[in-house]
């Protein structure tokens, strides 16, 4: 069977996915994913679409009998599900090996910090009397914010800890990093070791959610080379295939430590669809697929926008019309989610300039004009 026929299988069918799914198709894959829900984002683009639970064995197994290689587009899927198909022979990037030690949070830090790769403090919380003021975090299941809660004071202990479970789930704390910005890398390696490194970006957050994404990201050349040495070096540590994203945090003198690491394709990167010559879905599946992976250099600074759903109900996008007629440049992307949820991830939108201050601003506008909004 030549590369372009091989089956890909997906598990999971969120926007991610869809993605994916959209460069594999350009490329004449045949693509089939599994995912809880028969209207998944992925379900308007996928060639099959499995309906089960993302740790349900019998469905991973039909999956793995269809598929000459198998993805995820989301690392908290089950890990033993995974084991099962790799003992039975199923190809499967990047690795459940790495991905069990990536889907716990202090695993992860463990494994980069004996990797000498810099972290911030952290320790595992056995019982609240352990808890001390910093970061406190569930070590399995939380993401865009939840599954964390920063206590300031000793006051804050005792909230924090209930809300997190009051100890019914396992916890870490780490040291509160004072940050003076965020930024991520997007990697890609292939199954050879070629490895390409993204333009570093630039992140903002709203309520832990990724707000905006500017790249280039506005750091100097010494904090760039760092990051991009880390970056190689996590790739290595966990034996990557795949695009993976490395998030970072940068102190005002300079300090760069990793926060969490996502094996797959993330939502800083979604620059990378206009922003860049391959992207990193495209990539993703070149690299699983044992291709050459794509130039990743950037062809104009690029500013990425989140649309967050605005209230719940029925989703509807408003302002698109105003924001084309004043820059039609501007390129959205709607995941196909029909019900709107505050905060929500519905879609994105990209705006890409010559001048990286003009594009900052024109994604400003774009964005006090663009809304997904609920409908009852």
């Amino acid at each position: 069977m030549s590369v372009i026929n091989k089956i890909i299988g997906i598990i999971g069918g969120g926007q991610l996915g869809k993605m994916m799914i959209l460069e594999a198709k350009r490329l004449g894959f045949y693509v089939i994913t599994l995912d809880p829900e028969a209207n998944c984002p992925s379900s308007s683009v996928s060639d099959e679409l499995i309906v089960a639970r993302l740790d349900d064995v019998a469905a991973f197994r039909e999956l793995a009998s269809k598929a000459d290689v198998i993805t995820y587009e989301w690392e908290l899927v089950g890990i033993e599900a995974l084991r099962t198909l790799e003992k039975e022979g199923s190809v499967i990037y990047p690795s459940v090996k790495s991905l069990a030690v990536i889907q716990d949070k202090f695993t992860q830090k463990q494994a980069l910090q004996q990797a000498g790769i810099p972290v911030p403090d952290f320790k595992k919380i056995d019982n609240i009397n352990e808890i001390t003021t910093g970061m406190l975090k569930t070590t399995m299941g939380g993401y865009d914010g939840k599954g964390t809660a920063l206590i300031k004071t000793e006051a804050d202990i005792k909230t924090a800890y209930d809300s997190l479970g009051g100890g019914k789930k396992p916890l870490m704390l780490e040291e509160f990093v004072d940050f003076d910005i965020e930024i991520s890398v997007i990697a890609c390696r292939g199954i050879s070791g070629e490895t390409v490194i993204y333009p570093i970006a630039e992140n903002y957050h709203t309520n832990s959610i990724l707000d905006t994404t500017i790249v280039p990201a506005r750091i100097t050349d010494d904090i760039t080379v760092k990051a991009i040495a880390i970056a190689e070096k996590v790739m290595e540590v966990f034996d990557g295939v795949g695009t993976f994203c490395v998030e970072m945090f940068v102190t005002r003198s300079g300090e760069v430590s990793v926060n969490e690491i996502a094996p797959r394709p993330h939502n800083s990167g979604h620059y990378t669809i206009e922003g860049c010559f391959a992207n990193q879905f495209e990539n993703h599946i070149r690299a699983i697929v044992n291709l050459p992976l794509g130039n990743v250099d950037l062809k104009q600074p690029t500013v990425m926008v989140n649309l967050l759903g605005q209230s719940d109900g029925s989703a509807e996008l408003v302002g698109i019309e105003q924001a084309y007629e004043e820059n039609p440049n501007i390129r959205i992307h709607l995941y196909g989610k029909g019900e709107s949820k505050k905060g929500r991830k519905m879609g994105h939108f990209t705006v890409v300039d010559d001048n990286l201050k003009d594009a900052i601003a024109k994604a400003q506008r774009a964005k006090s004009l663009i809304k997904v909004i609920g409908k009852a």
